[in-house]
Formats: C-alpha cells, sequence, structure tokens
C-alpha cells in the first residue's frame, strides 16, 4: 500500500504539473496579441521621413503601401520612430522587418517606452543588454520575446546601425494585450487611512507599484495594539523598509532594510513584500533580498494602516516632519485587500483624507542625458545685458566627481567663465585679461545621484553660485557679465570645430533638467528636434543614469562605489579580493599554511574559500608531524565542581572561538577530530545508578547538538568509558573507574574521536551532591588535524580520460584553482559548455596557461607565460577567477593575467553541460598527468572517489618531495606518502615540521654533555658501509674527515666550545680564547710578514677569537689554527663551521670568508672515543693548557651541534633514554636566536655631527657662511697643517712598536660568568712552545 500511495501521488503531482504549465503557457498566449496593425497612420511619429511615401503611418509589419515602410530624411542615430498604443499596454514582444523591396532595414536597434510620450525609459535586458538585433534583408521577420514584460503606452524604435549598402528602413509589430489597474494619486499633503482585521498571522504579503518625481516620502505605514509597526519609504530615493518596536527613536528599537536605488525618476517600480514566520523577502523590480528578521521584530498585529502618510489613524501619532508621499500608487494590495479599489468603492474601512484622485497625474519634466566623453549641447546666449543682470540655471545628478556643466565667453572682454565640479563641489571661476582670477565653491558630495539645483547670477556688483538653494557664496564683481552668443553645457564640440569653447575640467557625464538662460526655460525638445541650439552624443527626454552599485556586486561586505561607465569595490577589512572582494585572501586550512612553509602560530584560515562563511583566526600547531588545528573554548583548564545552594547538579557550557559554521567546515573537511575528556572523581559515579540513568552526559555535535551517554575513549552511547575498552577498570563489574565509587581520588578520561560527536558543547554532572562527594572536570580545546581537500588528487594516464561532475554554476562570480604535475606539453584541465557560453582551462604549451570564456560578449583568452618549464613534473598552483569586471589567470606566484569585461555587456555565465576534469566532451586535447585540490567557488571535487568508479583515472597522486623537498631545511629529509610527505629530521641537529626548530641549551659553568661513540656509529661518521676498518687500535674508529657546525652566545673567554677525543690521545678542540697583541723589538719589526690592513691587530688590544686545536698524532704536538674574526664574546649570535679533508682545514664564521688551513700531521684521526660539550671532567689525555680551559666550563647558550652526523644537543635533550648521551649538572633548554643576553646590544644611536645649531630650520647649512670667512679659512689651514705633523710623528711610533698577538690570561669582564683567579700570571694561557699558531 505504501508503494502504490507513493505512486499516485507521483502522478497527481505530475498531472498537476502539467495542468498548471498549461494553464501558464495559455495565459502567455493569450498576451500576445498583434497591437500595432490596427492602428491609425496618427497614432505613429517619427524624428524625420525621406518623403511622404516614407512616413512613419506605412511602418506596419508585412504592409507594401507607400514606399513598403518608413524612412528617415537621414540616416543617422539620433532617428527615431514612435507608436502610440492608445493606452497603458503590455508588452511581451516586438518583431521588426526591413522597407519592402529595398536595401534599407536596421541590424540593431533600442527599445524605448514611456506613458506620458515623454521621459523615455530604455528597455534593457538581462545583463543590462540594451541593444536587440536586427533584421538581415528586407523581407524576413525577427521577433524578440521580452524577457520581462512592459507595461506602457508609447513605443519608440531608435536606430544604432543599419545595413552599409542602404539606409534606415523599417516595418514593425508590438505584442501583448490591454492592462488594467487600480491607480490613485498623493499631492503630499494627502492619504488614505484603512482599519484592518487586528490578528497575529504567521505570513503577511504587500504589494504594489509606485512612481515619483520626489526622492523621499512615505508609502505605507502600519501598526498595531502592541507598538510594533511597519513602514515603506523612500528615502534618497531607495526603498526603506523599517521595522520598529515601540515609540523609541534609538537603534535597539528599529531595524531598516534598503534595497533599491534612483527610485525617483518618474517610472513605475514594483514592490513586494513578503513574511514567513522570521523571514522576510524585499522585492523591487527584479532585485530580492531575503532577509532574517529578528525575533523582536516579528510580531506583526497591525489593526491600521496609512497609506501616502506616516500617520495612523485615530491616535493621529507623528514620527516628526512631514513626510508624506507625493506621486502615484498603482495596485496596492494588503494581504489579499486592494486598498485602492476599496477607497474608489468608499468602503467604510478606508477613510479619504486631503485631495486623492484615482489618476495618475504626471508632470512633464523633459531631461536629457550626456553619455559620453564627447557630449555637449550649445544654447544661444544673450548677448545684450539685462537690467536685472545674468541669470543661469539647471538640475543635474551624476556619480562624478569631476565634469564641466556650463561654459561661455565674456563678449568683448577677453574673458571665459566656467562653472564645474571638482572633488564633489561646486565650483566658478572667471578668467579675463589684465584682472585677477575669479573663483568660487560651494556644495558638497554633489555626486551622490540626487537632483541638484545650481543658481548662477551675477547683479548689482555680485556674484552669486548657490546649490539647492544654499550655501551661496558671493565674490565682488567690477564687471558686468553676460553670455555671450553661445553658451555651452556638459561639454566643448571635438577639437577642429570652429566653435570657441574650452574645456580643462574634463566633460559631464550625468543627466540635466530645467535649464533657464536669461530667466528663460529652454524647450528641449526643440532641442531635440535641432530648431534651438545643437548638440551631439546625447539622449534627449530620458536620464539615463544607471546605479551599478545596485544590486551590488561588491562580494562579502566589500563596498561599492561608482563612476558613470563603471563600479569599484572596496575589499579593506573584508578577507577578500579581487575585483569584486570574491576571493579569500587567506588559506582555507593549517595544512594549506604549512605546505606554504608557515611555522606554528594564529592564522587567519577561511575553510569555503570564495563561499559565504567568513575568515577566523586559528591556531595552527605545526610542531608535530602532523599539522594540528586548535580551536579554543571558554574553558579548557580543570575545574573543580561546586555547587550552588538549592542545585543538585553542575552544568557547564562551552562557548567556542570559532563561528558555528567555520566548526562544522573544519570538522567535516579533516581527516581526524578529537577532544579530551578528563572526569577526576571522589565519591563521584558516572554512569552506574540503580535506576540505570546515567549521573553523568554531554552534548555534542552540530547544530544545538546531541546528548551523549558516554565518556570519552567509549563508542558513543555505550555507557561506558575507556577503561571499559582496554579490561581496566578499577571494579570489573562497572565500565568507568569513577563508578567504583572509591573514596580515594581516580579519573576516567580519554578522548572523544567521533566527529558526529563533536565539538563538546556543554557537559552536565550528576552524582556531585551526596557527602563526601568531589570532582573536578577538564574539556579540552578541539583539535583536529589533515586537510582531506589539499591532497584530494587524480592521475590521468591517457589523453582520452577524463571526470565529469554537475554543470558548474558560477553565474556571476566564479573562482577555480588547482595544482597540477605533467611531463606532457599541453592538455585541457577543465571545460564547461553551455549554448553559446563556455569556460576552459588548459595547459597550451609546456610555459604557458590559457583561461578561455566566452559569456556572450566574445571569446576572451587571459594567458600567462613563465619563464620556466611547466611539464617538469612538479606542483604548479593555477587560480582563475571570473566576475562581471574582469577575467584573471595566476599561476604560481607570478603576476596576475587579467582582462576586463565590456561595461554594459553580458555578465551571467550560462553553462548546461557536464563539467569535464582532465578532458573534454570531444575526448581531444586531454591532459596527461596529476589534478589536485580542484576547488570551484571554494568548493573542493572529490577527484579521488570519482577516480576510483572511472577507467583511465587513478585515484590519489604520489611524488609531492619534488615540489615541496625544499621546505626540509638544515639537512632534513624529504619522505613521501601516498597523499603528502613529512620531514625526517634524523640527520638534522633541528627539529621541527620542517626541521627548522634550533635544539639550544643554556649552559651553566658546571653543565657537561658527553656522548660517547660505538663501532657502529663510528662507521657511519666515517661514512663507511664496510665494519672490518684496517686498524688495531680501540674499536678501530678513525675519520678521514670531519664536519663540525654549531652555534653560540656567550660572554666569557676563554671557554671551550667542543671536544672530541679519542683512546689514542689524540683529540680536536673548537674554543674561544683571548689574545693580546704584544710590540716586538725593533729590530725585529722589518723582519715581520706583511698583514693587509683587514687583519691587522693594534698593539696591547685585547681579542676573543676562536682556535680550532688538533692533534692527530699523540706523539706530536697540537697545532693550533687561529681565526681572525674578533670579538666573538660579545653576547651575541655566532655560527661556525669547521671541515677537515685529510690536511686541508676551514674555518668559516657568521657570513665572513671562509679561512683556509694546511695541518701538517697525520691526516687520520684515530679512535675516536667521545664528544664534550661544556664541562670536561676528566681531562686527562689534553696537555695541561687546554685541561685548564676544559675545566672552566661553557656559560652561555649553544645551539645546532653537529659532529658529522651526530646531534649530541638533540640527543639529550629528545632521547636521552636511547641515546649514548651523559648529562652532568643543570641543562635547560633555550632559544639562542631570539633574543641577546645583554638587553641593550640592539641598540644604536644615530646623531648628526659636525653641524652645530638646530637642524631642520629649513635653512641649508652650507649658506651659513659668515663674512669673515678669509680669517675662518686660514685657522683651518693652521689646524690641518698641525693636525698632519702630528699624525705622522704618532703613526712613525706605533709603526716601531708593531708586534705579534698572543694568548693571554685576561680576567674576565664578568666575575659572575668567569671563575677566574685575579692572581693568575700572565703567561699562564699563553702558547705553549710545543703548539703551532697560524694565522691567515
Amino acid at each position: 500500500m505504501d508503494l502504490w500511495s507513493k505512486k499516485v501521488r507521483g502522478i497527481i503531482t505530475q498531472v498537476v504539473l502539467i495542468v498548471c504549465s498549461s494553464r501558464w503557457a495559455t495565459r502567455g498566449e493569450m498576451c500576445h496579441s498583434p497591437l500595432v496593425s490596427s492602428l491609425l497612420p496618427s497614432s505613429f511619429r517619427s524624428s524625420s521621413q525621406l518623403s511622404s511615401s516614407h512616413g512613419p503611418g506605412f511602418a506596419k509589419l508585412n504592409r507594401r503601401e507607400g514606399a513598403g515602410g518608413w524612412a528617415p530624411l537621414s540616416s543617422d542615430r539620433y532617428q527615431w520612430l514612435e507608436v502610440d498604443l492608445g493606452g497603458r499596454t503590455q508588452i511581451t514582444a516586438v518583431a521588426t522587418q526591413g522597407r519592402y523591396g529595398s536595401s534599407d532595414w536596421l541590424t540593431t536597434y533600442l527599445l524605448m517606452f514611456s506613458d506620458t510620450g515623454h521621459n523615455w525609459k530604455q528597455y534593457q535586458q538581462e545583463d543590462r543588454i540594451a541593444a536587440f538585433p536586427g533584421n538581415s534583408n528586407a523581407d524576413s521577420v525577427v521577433q524578440h520575446k521580452l524577457q520581462h514584460p512592459v507595461i506602457a503606452r508609447y513605443v519608440r524604435f531608435i536606430p544604432l546601425d543599419w545595413n552599409p549598402s542602404g539606409r534606415i528602413g523599417l516595418r514593425l509589430e508590438t505584442y501583448g494585450c490591454p492592462y488594467n489597474s487600480d491607480t490613485v494619486s498623493f499631492d503630499g499633503h494627502s492619504s488614505l487611512l484603512c482599519r484592518l482585521r487586528p490578528k497575529q498571522v504567521a505570513s503577511e504579503n504587500i504589494s504594489l507599484k509606485f512612481k515619483t518625481l520626489r526622492n523621499s516620502g512615505i508609502l505605507i505605514h502600519a501598526e498595531g495594539g502592541s507598538e510594533h509597526s511597519l513602514t515603506l519609504e523612500l528615502e534618497k530615493g531607495k526603498l526603506l523598509l523599517l521595522l520598529r518596536k515601540g515609540r523609541s527613536l534609538s537603534p535597539e528599537s528599529r531595524y531598516p532594510v534598503y534595497l533599491g536605488s534612483l527610485l525617483d525618476d518618474q517610472h513605475w517600480h514594483h514592490v513586494t513584500v513578503e513574511r514567513h514566520s522570521n523571514h522576510l523577502n524585499l522585492t523591487v523590480d527584479h532585485s530580492t533580498m531575503w532577509v532574517q528578521v529578528p525575533s523582536q521584530f516579528t510580531h506583526w498585529d497591525h489593526d491600521q494602516l496609512s497609506v501616502g502618510a506616516g500617520r495612523s489613524l485615530g491616535s493621529m501619532r507623528s514620527d516628526g516632519l512631514n513626510r508624506n508621499f507625493h506621486g502615484c500608487l498603482e495596485n496596492l494590495v494588503y494581504n489579499g485587500l486592494n486598498l485602492v479599489d476599496l477607497a474608489k468603492q468608499k468602503d467604510q474601512r478606508v477613510t479619504v483624507k486631503g485631495n486623492v484622485t484615482f489618476i495618475c497625474a504626471e508632470p512633464v519634466f523633459v531631461a536629457m542625458t550626456f553619455i559620453s566623453p564627447q557630449s555637449f549641447l550649445w544654447l544661444p546666449g544673450v548677448t545684450q545685458p539685462s537690467p536685472s543682470g545674468l541669470s543661469v540655471g539647471l538640475q543635474f545628478r551624476t556619480w562624478i566627481k569631476e565634469g564641466l556643466l556650463l561654459t561661455f565667453e565674456l563678449p568683448n572682454q577677453g574673458g571665459v567663465l566656467w562653472l564645474y565640479l571638482s572633488k564633489a563641489r561646486l565650483h566658478l571661476q572667471i578668467h579675463k585679461s589684465g584682472r585677477a582670477v575669479v573663483e568660487l565653491s560651494t556644495g558638497s558630495a554633489l555626486n551622490d545621484a540626487q537632483w541638484h539645483s545650481v543658481d548662477l547670477s551675477s547683479r548689482r556688483g555680485h556674484l552669486t553660485i548657490a546649490v539647492d538653494g544654499e550655501g551661496a557664496t558671493a565674490h565682488p564683481n567690477l564687471f558686468p557679465i553676460t553670455t555671450g552668443d553661445k553658451v555651452f553645457f556638459g561639454g566643448c564640440p571635438t577639437e577642429g570645430s570652429s566653435q570657441k569653447c574650452v574645456n580643462p575640467f574634463g566633460a559631464f557625464q550625468g543627466c540635466m533638467r530645467l535649464l533657464t538662460v536669461d530667466k528663460q526655460h529652454v524647450d528641449l525638445i526643440m532641442v531635440q528636434q535641432r530648431q534651438l541650439g545643437n548638440y551631439s552624443h546625447l539622449q534627449v527626454d530620458m536620464c539615463g543614469i544607471i546605479d551599478r552599485c545596485s544590486p551590488s556586486h561588491c562580494e562579502h561586505g566589500g563596498s561599492c562605489s561608482q563612476s558613470w561607465s563603471t563600479f569599484h569595490c572596496n575589499c579593506s577589512g573584508t578577507g577578500y579580493g579581487g575585483a569584486t572582494c570574491h576571493s579569500s585572501i587567506y588559506e582555507q586550512s593549517c595544512e594549506a599554511y604549512k605546505h606554504k612553509g608557515n611555522t606554528s602560530g594564529y592564522y587567519y584560515t577561511d575553510v569555503d574559500g570564495s563561499g559565504p562563511i567568513r575568515p577566523q583566526l586559528i591556531y595552527c600547531n605545526m610542531t608535530e608531524d602532523k599539522t594540528w588545528t586548535v580551536i579554543q573554548h571558554n574553558n579548557t583548564e580543570l575545574t573543580n565542581v561546586q555547587i550552588l545552594p538549592g542545585k543538585n547538579q553542575h552544568s557547564a557550557h562551552f562557548e567556542y572561538t570559532a563561528a558555528e559554521e567555520q566548526l562544522t567546515a573544519i570538522i567535516s573537511q579533516s581527516e581526524h577530530c578529537e577532544q579530551e575528556l578528563t572526569y577526576r572523581c571522589r565519591r563521584s559515579r558516572l554512569f552506574y545508578a540503580a535506576d540505570g540513568s546515567p549521573f553523568i552526559w554531554w552534548v555534542g555535535g552540530p547544530g544545538v547538538g546531541q546528548v551523549q551517554t558516554s565518556w570519552a575513549g567509549a563508542p558513543p552511547g555505550s555507557l561506558q568509558c575507556a577503561c571499559s575498552l582496554q579490561e581496566g577498570c578499577l571494579d570489573h563489574k562497572r565500565h568507568c573507574n569513577c563508578d567504583a565509587d572509591r573514596t580515594e581520588w581516580t579519573n576516567d578520561s580519554g578522548l572523544v574521536t567521533h566527529k558526529q560527536t563533536l565539538p563538546v558543547r556543554s557537559v552536565v554532572l550528576g552524582d556531585v551532591h551526596r557527602p563526601g562527594s568531589e570532582s573536578a572536570y577538564r574539556v579540552g580545546p578541539l583539535r583536529c588535524h589533515g586537510d582531506k581537500n589539499v591532497w584530494n588528487a587524480a592521475f590521468f594516464d591517457k589523453e582520452t580520460s577524463y571526470l565529469h561532475f554537475p554543470t558548474f554554476h558560477g553565474e556571476l562570480s566564479a573562482d577555480i584553482s588547482f595544482l597540477f604535475k605533467t611531463t606532457s606539453s599541453s592538455g585541457v584541465f577543465l571545460e564547461n559548455l553551455g549554448i553559446k557560453d563556455f569556460i576552459r582551462i588548459e595547459l597550451s604549451s609546456s610555459t604557458e596557461v590559457l583561461f578561455s570564456l566566452d559569456v556572450g560578449n566574445g571569446p576572451l583568452d587571459v594567458r600567462v607565460t613563465a619563464d620556466f618549464p611547466l611539464n617538469d613534473n612538479r606542483w604548479h598552483h593555477v587560480r582563475a577567477e571570473r566576475n562581471v569586471k574582469e577575467a584573471s589567470l595566476r599561476l604560481d606566484e607570478l603576476p596576475s593575467a587579467t582582462l576586463q569585461a565590456p561595461a554594459d555587456g553580458h555578465i551571467h555565465l550560462q553553462l548546461n553541460s557536464q563539467l569535464f576534469i582532465g578532458g573534454t566532451a570531444s575526448r581531444q586535447k586531454g591532459f596527461r598527468g596529476c589534478i589536485r585540490s580542484l576547488q570551484l567557488n571554494g568548493i573542493t571535487l572529490d577527484l579521488e572517489e570519482r577516480a576510483k568508479i572511472t577507467p583511465g583515472v587513478q585515484a590519489g597522486c604520489p611524488g609531492h618531495c619534488s615540489s615541496y623537498g625544499s621546505l626540509c631545511q638544515n639537512q632534513g629529509r624529504c619522505v613521501e606518502r601516498s597523499n603528502s610527505f613529512f620531514c625526517d629530521c634524523g640527520s638534522s641537529a633541528y627539529t621541527g615540521a620542517f626541521c627548522d626548530r634550533e635544539v639550544s641549551v643554556s649552559f651553566k659553568p658546571e653543565t657537561s654533555v658527553s656522548y660517547n661513540f660505538n663501532e657502529p656509529m663510528a662507521n657511519e661518521l666515517n661514512g663507511s658501509s664496510s665494519s672490518s676498518l684496517s686498524s688495531s687500535r680501540n674499536s678501530d674508529m678513525t675519520l678521514r674527515a670531519e664536519n663540525v657546525s654549531l652555534s653560540f652566545r656567550t660572554g666569557q673567554s676563554p671557554s671551550l666550545l667542543l671536544y672530541v677525543g679519542s683512546s689514542s690521545q689524540e683529540y680536536l678542540a673548537v674554543l674561544l680564547n683571548r689574545h693580546v697583541c704584544r710590540p716586538l723589538p725593533p729590530s725585529s719589526v722589518f723582519n715581520q710578514p706583511a698583514m693587509s690592513s683587514g687583519g691587522r691587530m693594534e698593539d696591547g688590544a685585547i681579542y676573543n677569537t676562536l682556535e680550532v686545536r688538533y692533534r692527530l698524532e699523540g706523539s706530536k704536538e697540537t697545532e693550533v689554527l687561529r681565526s681572525k674574526v674578533k670579538n666573538l664574546a660579545d653576547r651575541q649570535l655566532h655560527a661556525v663551521t669547521v671541515r677537515r679533508l685529510a690536511d686541508a682545514v676551514s674555518v668559516q664564521i657568521d657570513q665572513k670568508p671562509k679561512e683556509n688551513f694546511t695541518l701538517t700531521s697525520d691526516a687520520e684521526f684515530n679512535a675516536i672515543r667521545s664528544l664534550v660539550l661544556g664541562r670536561m671532567h676528566n681531562a686527562g689525555d689534553v696537555d695541561p693548557e687546554l685541561a685548564r680551559v676544559a675545566s672552566l666550563g661553557f656559560t652561555g647558550c649553544l645551539s645546532a651541534v653537529v659532529f658529522n652526523s651526530v646531534s649530541p644537543l638533540k640527543a639529550a635533550l629528545l632521547h636521552p633514554d636511547t641515546s649514548p648521551v651523559t648529562v652532568n649538572g643543570p641543562l635547560v633548554r633555550s632559544v639562542c636566536g631570539s633574543t641577546t643576553l645583554n638587553p641593550h646590544a640592539a641598540e644604536a644611536t644615530h646623531h648628526l655631527s659636525g653641524h652645530s645649531g638646530s637642524v631642520g630650520t629649513g635653512q641649508p647649512l652650507v649658506n651659513n657662511i659668515r663674512s669673515d670667512s678669509a680669517l675662518i679659512g686660514g685657522v683651518i689651514a693652521l689646524v690641518i697643517f698641525v693636525t698632519a705633523s702630528a699624525s705622522a710623528v704618532v703613526g712613525r711610533i706605533l709603526y716601531s712598536r708593531k708586534g705579534t698577538c698572543q694568548s693571554q690570561d685576561i680576567k674576565a669582564e664578568d666575575g659572575s660568568e668567569r671563575p677566574f683567579s685575579s692572581r693568575a700570571d700572565s703567561s699562564r694561557y699563553g702558547v705553549s712552545e710545543k703548539q703551532k699558531e697560524f694565522f691567515i
């Protein structure tokens, strides 16, 4: 029966749909009757006619009377043909045909509509396309169904293009049906007051049409006994829906919604308000806004409604100023009641106040539109001064900040006057030869597209300009001003014209009306008919201004501004970028940040890219192999349970730092999520109760969450804890430790890992009120790792293979991003087709990516060419975006390529085929290689799942180290995973996700770290794979090369940095030592080898330098290799690298040049035994002088210590139990590179020297020469001579005392760091006779 019922319901539904479709189709067919064929010739007008037989009355479709159609006197874009349909009519289609038997036809044309024969409105199709395609010959009929039917009485056809081999010729027809309506007109002081039945309903509907010339006025105002009110009104040409609670004027009591603009254009506008519970749809014309109404404004019980005014019935309340509506309303329906019809029928529920008429009385204002920078109008001026003075006036509206309003020459006075906009203010300039420039300005923000009135007058010696009747500015005028023979409005004729007009301020683009010259109104209809003045690129009898920001194409809260021809989006502070603020500037996950080389920290993440979810600040923990996304909440600490009086349970609610939609998205796209739950208890149970009900429960999961009755580590709903699964609970009869009900403290803890139960939203604890009960709980932060989107990939191994997905819907905005790698030189990544539109991204060559699309304006190709091969089997990132303003393409980190879209072209991308990935519908030019992380408008396509069921395509794509291996630093090794990679830091002295975190230790004088080498380790150090080495010494550990690197920071010298010893009394030591340059006897001065200026050391100076000491044969003397780099005990971080290969040794400190040495002893380092950092507790095998230094220990910070492949600090800190390392004394982990030991070491003082007096007074110092410069010059010459003589004497003395530097026992600067004795003799740590010193 259930299956049968479903079939019956399905059949009934199909029948209803068929009947409704037939009804709608019939209704559409009923409103498609010819409207022109039966009209009299007097219903036709035209701009001109070639002859009486070419008149407009012959322009009926398929008729051959006269000359077979209409043809104007001249063929240009200022011609038009107009049809009067006799009354307001619903027009659904138009058709055109050329003039019979001729070569005259239109190829494109515009449609205009009007109710009065004035104030025309241009019809625009979808995407604001105005032009209609016309004919290709004189006989065929081309018909266009209007996407949105038009209600009008007059129709005007304006030719744009015509057959180039003929002229303009036209026969036409319009289709539609009669239109009936209930209309009411208000004069600004009248209104309708309606009584309604008060009732609280879940939904309400309001529908009406209006037209007006005023930019403000209340359309309807409804209120009820609960003081909730609704108001629909115009505010500066925009529709405002205002919901109010109470009579307060505070922002909290108001909920405004704005939609539409430029609604004061004296054209009909359709408004609907639909409320369903707390959701509301507001529609103005073809724009709809969906609004979620706050709960305090959802109580609608309106029983009184005022139409045309804000005053309600009975109480006569008003909200202040008179904002009554002045204009016409039509078909006003409130919850099914036609209020205008009730008023016409004099229904007792409706009261008429003031002068209300039931026809639309329309004033006639003829406007004109300056549509381009070439637009201008000139009119005859007034050559004779009027007794009352000069007077010029106009009204304008515009979006532009700059532009000329009017200009004229001053007759017989050699001057010119300009009235213009600059920075949205009104400016006046008068230039007259021999006179100062007259400049006036007034007004502000005049580019707001509102109508502004301007008056210019000159009388009684004063010149005045005024805007909107206020802010007039006057200036004394000493000469009379007249307009001359011509006045130019909006601009000047092009260069080469005989007209005398100069415009240094740019052309005006916008609308003007109500022009007056010498207080005489200008008849613009005469201007249109070329009977008065002249013009170019002007649309007369219409204002064609467009609000390109309504609706706004700026996404994600970007603010929209516009010029005459385009709009601009300000994306500051939104987190998004691009021409329309569409694409997120942030990565979508911590995983994505990590693989751009970032380290742990707080990052803004945008989980859905260009989707609606806002970016959120998230902590990314990248210290481990896995990258963790950590989301905190308001209480992650262990919290003791305290019962309030009168309460028998404790509850806690958790608020997370991420928004709800962000939480859901993060959990969904992560590979794994977890959250710690801990319960410490003493006589406080979790689940065990006599009646079987749990004492504790928690709420988790998406949305409001669901009640969970298990504890962390156990399956959902199991009433168990983790110890039960491990069979380790304190009471084997119970499933939780706390259920044992012990008097001693115990706990149940674990991780919640079931994603459908995360995050934990609240916890309720019940067994907490018994005597002796104590408990504490902790809910840790939400932690997730793995981004399923980042590594989602597919491999296409054939050119004919592809994946297909549903049609991509990116009508107004589309962003596409993905990574690819290939060895092929070409192939299509992605393609989606429509009837005419398409979108495609392809690798067009081995160095070029091509983004092709067509939205109806013709194909566009955006290319990015790289100077490196793209078929190198490495990952490359492609990001393409298309919006209503532009198409852009970016490849890796190369600059973006961008192509602008036409300002008034098609904007909707209409696709209908399947989306093909890796190929095309024709199975040609397919892509061979890998595509990964493919996202369309922020949504990741699951390539792997689709690849599993598609032949020729494999899920996943290994081989990431070729692209990301460079992220592994400091000798870290990149290791492949199936869908990722990681850095193996085993052979590096560093740790972290990218082997970039230094392992640093703060040493005290007593600290010692010893690393003992065994035979396998020695083989590894020596690079040998054999265990049998030809030597008889202990364990046969022999090295022919060493590679030592470390970083240090200290103020101690001398000090031992590193020591490597052997069982055969051989060693390597790296240490800091102090040296004093002592003078030599004068007899030996000239026997010293020459030294460069960079290596010279001053006599008696003390230097802390690095020494490398080698003793490679126990019976021979120690060789000392001393660096020339000085002052290394300066508490700054220094990096040291020592490399030996046989007898060649190199030393490099920081970024200084490498220093090379040659050893004289055996090239083998035999029987190495141990490595020591810090104090040596057993220094019996070294010479006494080194032993004394080693016994002092090291005070400071050591970092990144590596001896060949051994990292002793890393072993001591991270693997002390598994490494052959011994630590004595305190060993504290530190960060050597983060701060300096001396807090003032980084300070620098900048000052000016050589100048006296103040600096910055505006006077150049080189000019501060007084008149007695001759005297000063003499003094300076004498001083220079004396100084030079003294320098020569001192230099000779110093040169005679030149000596060599020797190691000295110098008292430490810091007694706390250097436990040296002040009584030590000067030769205690000097160079022994068995040592050799090398200076290079």
